[in-house]
Protein backbone atom coordinates (compact mmCIF):
# COMPACT_ATOMS: atom_id res chain seq x y z
CA UNK A 1 0.00 0.00 0.00
CA UNK A 2 1.46 3.43 -1.05
CA UNK A 3 1.96 6.05 1.45
CA UNK A 4 0.79 9.34 -0.09
CA UNK A 5 1.98 13.01 1.24
CA UNK A 6 -0.55 15.30 0.72
CA UNK A 7 0.43 19.20 1.24
CA UNK A 8 -2.54 21.98 2.18
CA UNK A 9 -2.70 25.85 1.90
CA UNK A 10 -4.98 26.15 3.69
CA UNK A 11 -9.19 25.98 3.36
CA UNK A 12 -11.19 28.17 0.32
CA UNK A 13 -9.88 28.72 -3.34
CA UNK A 14 -9.29 32.14 -2.98
CA UNK A 15 -6.93 31.82 0.39
CA UNK A 16 -6.23 28.32 0.93
CA UNK A 17 -6.22 24.46 -1.17
CA UNK A 18 -9.26 24.51 -3.53
CA UNK A 19 -11.41 22.18 -1.40
CA UNK A 20 -12.89 20.41 -4.29
CA UNK A 21 -9.33 19.71 -5.54
CA UNK A 22 -8.20 18.41 -2.14
CA UNK A 23 -11.27 16.08 -1.91
CA UNK A 24 -10.95 14.28 -4.95
CA UNK A 25 -7.49 13.90 -4.61
CA UNK A 26 -8.39 11.89 -1.34
CA UNK A 27 -11.12 10.25 -2.49
CA UNK A 28 -8.71 9.12 -5.53
CA UNK A 29 -6.18 7.90 -3.16
CA UNK A 30 -8.83 5.94 -0.50
CA UNK A 31 -10.46 4.48 -3.20
CA UNK A 32 -6.83 3.43 -4.86
CA UNK A 33 -6.00 2.33 -1.10
CA UNK A 34 -3.59 4.22 -0.57
CA UNK A 35 -2.47 5.62 3.03
CA UNK A 36 -2.74 9.56 3.23
CA UNK A 37 -0.72 11.99 5.42
CA UNK A 38 -1.69 14.89 5.64
CA UNK A 39 0.65 18.17 5.91
CA UNK A 40 0.31 21.87 5.25
CA UNK A 41 2.81 24.55 7.01
CA UNK A 42 3.08 26.26 10.15
CA UNK A 43 2.86 29.88 8.91
CA UNK A 44 -0.11 32.87 8.34
CA UNK A 45 -2.08 33.41 5.78
CA UNK A 46 -4.46 36.56 4.51
CA UNK A 47 -8.47 35.80 4.70
CA UNK A 48 -10.18 36.20 1.65
CA UNK A 49 -14.12 36.41 2.56
CA UNK A 50 -15.28 33.88 -0.08
CA UNK A 51 -18.68 35.58 -0.16
CA UNK A 52 -16.95 38.85 -1.58
CA UNK A 53 -14.28 37.58 -2.98
CA UNK A 54 -12.44 40.50 -0.98
CA UNK A 55 -9.78 40.77 2.08
CA UNK A 56 -10.90 40.88 5.54
CA UNK A 57 -7.46 42.00 6.58
CA UNK A 58 -7.75 38.75 8.85
CA UNK A 59 -4.98 36.24 9.42
CA UNK A 60 -5.15 33.14 9.94
CA UNK A 61 -2.63 29.85 10.19
CA UNK A 62 -2.26 28.03 7.03
CA UNK A 63 -1.80 24.47 9.20
CA UNK A 64 -4.84 24.91 11.17
CA UNK A 65 -6.95 26.19 8.16
CA UNK A 66 -5.93 22.66 6.44
CA UNK A 67 -7.49 21.09 9.58
CA UNK A 68 -11.00 21.76 8.27
CA UNK A 69 -10.08 19.53 5.07
CA UNK A 70 -8.33 17.08 7.06
CA UNK A 71 -11.15 16.36 9.69
CA UNK A 72 -8.32 16.98 12.45
CA UNK A 73 -5.69 14.56 11.15
CA UNK A 74 -2.73 16.47 9.60
CA UNK A 75 0.69 17.01 10.76
CA UNK A 76 3.13 20.13 10.40
CA UNK A 77 4.82 20.20 7.05
CA UNK A 78 8.22 20.51 9.09
CA UNK A 79 7.63 16.84 10.11
CA UNK A 80 7.17 15.44 6.78
CA UNK A 81 10.15 13.61 4.77
CA UNK A 82 10.55 11.89 1.80
CA UNK A 83 11.08 8.82 4.16
CA UNK A 84 7.78 8.82 5.33
CA UNK A 85 6.02 8.47 1.86
CA UNK A 86 6.32 6.93 -1.51
CA UNK A 87 4.61 10.35 -3.49
CA UNK A 88 3.67 13.78 -3.04
CA UNK A 89 0.77 15.93 -4.62
CA UNK A 90 -0.25 19.18 -3.99
CA UNK A 91 -3.85 20.12 -4.79
CA UNK A 92 -4.36 23.67 -6.23
CA UNK A 93 -5.79 26.90 -5.37
CA UNK A 94 -4.88 30.55 -4.88
CA UNK A 95 -3.35 29.17 -1.45
CA UNK A 96 -0.51 27.21 -3.59
CA UNK A 97 0.68 30.48 -5.08
CA UNK A 98 0.28 32.56 -2.08
CA UNK A 99 1.19 30.52 0.78
CA UNK A 100 3.35 27.40 -0.60
CA UNK A 101 5.10 29.72 -2.41
CA UNK A 102 5.05 33.80 -3.93
CA UNK A 103 3.76 32.79 -7.51
CA UNK A 104 0.60 35.30 -7.06
CA UNK A 105 2.92 38.21 -5.91
CA UNK A 106 6.06 38.03 -7.83
CA UNK A 107 5.58 35.82 -10.90
CA UNK A 108 8.65 34.73 -12.74
CA UNK A 109 10.60 35.53 -9.74
CA UNK A 110 9.02 33.53 -7.44
CA UNK A 111 10.09 31.45 -4.46
CA UNK A 112 8.76 27.91 -2.37
CA UNK A 113 8.58 28.66 1.06
CA UNK A 114 11.66 26.95 2.74
CA UNK A 115 9.75 23.23 4.39
CA UNK A 116 7.46 23.43 0.48
CA UNK A 117 11.22 23.89 -1.16
CA UNK A 118 12.60 21.19 1.41
CA UNK A 119 10.28 18.40 1.17
CA UNK A 120 9.59 18.80 -3.05
CA UNK A 121 13.55 18.30 -3.71
CA UNK A 122 13.65 15.54 -0.81
CA UNK A 123 11.15 13.60 -2.74
CA UNK A 124 13.05 14.36 -6.22
CA UNK A 125 16.03 13.49 -5.00
CA UNK A 126 14.50 10.22 -3.60
CA UNK A 127 12.99 9.50 -7.05
CA UNK A 128 9.78 9.54 -5.77
CA UNK A 129 6.72 10.92 -7.91
CA UNK A 130 5.27 14.56 -7.62
CA UNK A 131 1.82 15.64 -8.67
CA UNK A 132 1.15 19.53 -8.59
CA UNK A 133 -2.84 20.58 -9.62
CA UNK A 134 -4.29 23.93 -11.15
CA UNK A 135 -2.03 26.57 -10.26
CA UNK A 136 0.03 24.21 -7.39
CA UNK A 137 2.56 23.45 -10.63
CA UNK A 138 4.65 27.16 -10.16
CA UNK A 139 5.51 25.71 -7.15
CA UNK A 140 7.39 22.81 -9.05
CA UNK A 141 8.68 25.67 -11.07
CA UNK A 142 9.72 27.90 -8.42
CA UNK A 143 11.24 24.99 -7.02
CA UNK A 144 13.49 23.75 -10.06
CA UNK A 145 13.78 27.20 -11.75
CA UNK A 146 17.56 27.09 -12.21
CA UNK A 147 17.90 22.79 -10.92
CA UNK A 148 19.64 22.03 -14.75
CA UNK A 149 16.72 20.79 -16.33
CA UNK A 150 13.01 22.12 -17.13
CA UNK A 151 10.12 20.54 -15.85
CA UNK A 152 7.56 19.50 -18.37
CA UNK A 153 4.08 20.53 -16.64
CA UNK A 154 0.44 21.97 -17.32
CA UNK A 155 -1.25 24.02 -15.74
CA UNK A 156 -4.23 23.96 -18.77
CA UNK A 157 -4.32 26.75 -21.74
CA UNK A 158 -4.02 30.02 -20.20
CA UNK A 159 -1.46 32.02 -22.64
CA UNK A 160 -0.36 34.87 -19.78
CA UNK A 161 0.52 31.66 -16.96
CA UNK A 162 1.88 29.43 -18.90
CA UNK A 163 4.63 32.31 -20.45
CA UNK A 164 5.15 32.98 -16.95
CA UNK A 165 6.01 29.27 -16.13
CA UNK A 166 8.36 29.20 -18.91
CA UNK A 167 10.04 32.37 -17.95
CA UNK A 168 10.59 30.22 -15.05
CA UNK A 169 12.92 27.46 -16.73
CA UNK A 170 9.28 25.12 -17.00
CA UNK A 171 8.26 23.37 -20.35
CA UNK A 172 4.81 24.19 -20.45
CA UNK A 173 2.47 21.62 -22.57
CA UNK A 174 -1.07 22.63 -23.20
CA UNK A 175 -3.27 20.27 -21.92
CA UNK A 176 -7.60 19.64 -21.16
CA UNK A 177 -9.27 19.25 -17.79
CA UNK A 178 -10.11 15.63 -17.97
CA UNK A 179 -5.95 14.92 -19.36
CA UNK A 180 -2.67 14.96 -16.98
CA UNK A 181 0.45 15.82 -17.93
CA UNK A 182 3.74 13.58 -17.50
CA UNK A 183 7.58 14.55 -16.98
CA UNK A 184 8.58 10.94 -17.36
CA UNK A 185 12.10 11.32 -16.26
CA UNK A 186 12.04 14.00 -13.10
CA UNK A 187 8.52 11.63 -12.05
CA UNK A 188 6.00 14.87 -11.94
CA UNK A 189 2.63 15.13 -13.05
CA UNK A 190 0.39 17.95 -13.46
CA UNK A 191 -3.13 18.40 -14.41
CA UNK A 192 -5.28 21.95 -14.95
CA UNK A 193 -8.12 21.34 -13.12
CA UNK A 194 -10.09 24.51 -11.93
CA UNK A 195 -7.07 26.40 -13.91
CA UNK A 196 -9.31 25.32 -16.87
CA UNK A 197 -12.19 23.29 -15.81
CA UNK A 198 -15.88 24.66 -15.25
CA UNK A 199 -17.48 21.54 -14.06
CA UNK A 200 -16.17 19.34 -11.14
CA UNK A 201 -17.13 16.34 -13.08
CA UNK A 202 -14.40 17.72 -15.60
CA UNK A 203 -12.30 18.24 -12.62
CA UNK A 204 -12.71 15.13 -10.98
CA UNK A 205 -11.81 13.19 -14.19
CA UNK A 206 -8.22 14.73 -14.46
CA UNK A 207 -7.34 14.18 -11.13
CA UNK A 208 -8.54 10.88 -10.86
CA UNK A 209 -6.55 10.25 -13.85
CA UNK A 210 -3.41 12.27 -12.14
CA UNK A 211 -3.76 10.31 -9.10
CA UNK A 212 -3.92 6.87 -10.66
CA UNK A 213 -0.30 8.11 -12.68
CA UNK A 214 0.98 8.81 -9.74
CA UNK A 215 0.22 5.85 -8.18
CA UNK A 216 1.54 3.98 -10.91
CA UNK A 217 5.00 6.05 -11.02
CA UNK A 218 4.82 4.80 -7.21
CA UNK A 219 4.83 1.37 -7.70
CA UNK A 220 1.45 1.14 -5.66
Amino acid sequence: MAKVGVVLSGCGVFDGSEIHEAVITLLALDRAGAEVIMAAPDVELEVVDHYSGKASGEKRNVLVESARIARGKIIPLSELGADDIDALIFPGGFGAAKNLCDFAVKGTDATAIPEVARIVREVHKAGKPIAAICIAPAILAAVFEGGGFSPRITIGTDEETAAALGGMGAEHVSCPVEEFVVDEEQKLVTTPAYMLGEHVRDVATGIEKCVAEVLRMAGS
